[in-house]
């Protein structure tokens, strides 16, 4: 019998008995990959594979919603019928041609036949052009076809696996996100690079939307959606709370709004695959492409950032940008300091800020260092004089501490920091140390029912619970030098560790930043002197 564990309220079975698991997912991609090796530079697996892992979502989808229709017009065949004369009736249309069965059953002119399937799915549903139909599989190189259709119709035959159904009660919300990340991590290193994405995992996702709580007619933002996956679980947690059900799916009413939903995404290829689950999910989301620290894309028709409700977001941490990033900003974004050239984290805070609404709340996840680095030390530090201003503006009003080894990318535990410009405790802020709050996995941590429960509730009820969460207020804070960290404020019975190494490079980045600036401003002063430097 398979091994079931539960997560969330969604059990998780074995590839065997029809439930993708994270290990089922990974094997069955890389089997798909192996399939296309030689051909296809191992970077662009993704290119072939994930267009097609799509193609099968959608008609998985589209045929679960047929199954549902059946018990209403008197057998899939008459809902089927009805389908095809209305559109209207399904959340999408897949033309027969493009249906994953008619693929399967393929032989021959794979290349040219996959091209016209997911380009027939482009023409029946708009949202979808220039994102499912960007592959073209019967393309060449140097007059040789990059991947013969024999190689196509065994990837496709991989793909046909039974176990693998991808339905949306087959598998979690931010599938093709899972699928995506694995294929950019496996490869980066071909690429030259590292997996700079995080994929946040589903069950952080899912208490970060228990949080923020939205309500309906909202608009959230993610200024990094990477594949949408934080904005899936806004959706659902809006659908958890009102939804009913209709033809066996749990939906929103009518008489319920949707949020709005927006994202810039820089990454192209993870931008399409942010629209692709927009799409299916049903959801009202506007997702552009491009830089949103550079170039942001929502503004108002004053030429000022477009102001939202809530706001989530995993941006990539401790990315550099150059200082010219921040001080030459059009929108006013950075009033409450410069970041370190070394760690972008409190100038992505800064943006989230500058685009919420005077009421607005936000849930960011950012590196642990974000909340600590600087305090207790001598002299001026760029990211604890922001927290600083943070701080001294009663903005902040929550710390999670998460667990180690959650994160796709790295051990590290990361943190949720909580901005509400409306707190509901002024003066006060709330800090939870979650690092015992979850389940030993393979290879990674993750979170149950239980842990996600502790860690909204500690919120949600707004306590102290001893090995869990404190209250503090801002003068606390000040006390020790705007140190935010839970771990300082609530012990967990054991000592604390080493300073992780990614964070000591960052400390020591920024201080080699400071001794620069100190030493220009040095030279500077002694020009004016009369002394030659």
């Amino acid at each position: 019998m398979a091994k079931t564990q539960k997560r969330n309220g969604q059990v998780e079975l074995s590839a065997a008995n029809g439930k993708t698991d994270l290990g089922a997912l990974e094997g069955w991609l890389w089997e798909a990959a192996c399939v296309i090796r030689g051909p296809v530079d191992a970077p662009k697996f993704k290119d072939y594979i994930l267009p097609l892992v799509f193609l099968k979502r959608l008609s998985d989808v589209f045929d679960d919603e047929i199954a549902r229709m059946a018990g209403d017009f008197g057998g899939e065949k008459n809902a089927l019928k009805l389908v095809e004369q209305d559109h209207k009736l399904v959340r999408f249309f897949i033309p027969k041609q493009a249906r994953w069965a008619e693929i399967a059953r393929k032989t021959t002119g794979m290349g040219e036949f996959l091209t016209d399937a997911v380009r027939a799915i482009a023409r029946e549903n708009p949202r979808l052009a220039g994102v499912i139909d960007v592959t073209d599989f019967n393309a060449t190189q140097a007059g040789q076809r990059i991947l013969d259709d024999d190689r196509l119709a065994k990837l496709v035959q991989v793909l046909n696996d039974p176990a693998h159904r991808l339905g949306l009660d087959d598998v979690e919300p931010d599938y093709l996100g899972r699928a995506y990340e694995y294929l950019l991590r496996k490869f980066a290193e071909g690429q030259g690079s590292s997996a700079g994405e995080f994929y946040t995992p589903r069950e952080v996702g899912v208490m970060m939307a228990r949080v923020l709580d939205p309500e309906p007619g909202q608009t959230v933002y993610d200024p990094c959606p990477g594949s949408a996956g934080l904005l899936i679980k806004m959706h659902l947690r809006l659908i958890e709370k009102y939804g009913e059900k209709s033809n066996g799916a749990v939906r929103l009413p009518s008489s319920v709004a949707p949020l709005r939903l927006f994202g810039q995404e820089i990454n192209h290829s993870t931008f399409a695959m942010a629209r692709m689950n927009a799409f299916i999910h049903d959801m009202e989301a506007e997702i552009a492409l491009g830089d949103t620290m550079h170039h942001p894309a929502f503004t108002a028709p004053d030429g000022s950032l477009r102001r939202f409700h809530l706001i989530v977001a995993n941006p990539m941490w401790n990315q550099k940008f150059a200082p010219a990033t921040y001080e030459n900003d059009a929108y006013g974004r950075f009033a409450r300091g410069v970041p370190p050239s070394s760690s972008a984290d409190w100038g992505w805070v800064q943006h989230m800020c500058a685009s919420l609404e005077p009421d607005g709340r936000m849930a960011v996840v950012l590196d642990t260092g974000a909340v600590s680095r600087g305090s207790g030390n001598q002299g001026s530090n760029k990211e604890r004089d922001i927290r600083k201003a943070f701080v001294d503006a009663d903005l902040v009003e929550a710390v999670f501490l998460l667990p180690e080894n959650l994160f796709y990318n790295t051990p590290a535990p990361g943190i949720i920091l909580v901005i509400n410009r409306r707190k509901r405790k002024k003066g006060h802020i709330l800090l939870v140390n979650g690092t015992k709050q979850f389940l030993k996995g393979r290879p990674k941590n993750y979170l149950d029912d239980a842990n996600v429960d502790a860690l909204a509730n500690a919120y949600a009820k707004w306590k102290a619970v001893e090995g869990l969460s404190a209250v503090i207020t801002v003068q606390d804070a000040v006390k020790n030098d705007y140190n935010l960290s839970p771990s300082r404020y609530v012990s967990t019975g054991e000592q604390d560790d080493v300073l992780p190494l990614d964070e000591a490079v960052v400390l020591l980045r920024e201080a080699e930043e400071e001794r620069a600036e100190a030493d220009q401003a040095l030279n500077k002063v002694l020009k004016t002197l009369g002394f030659r430097v």
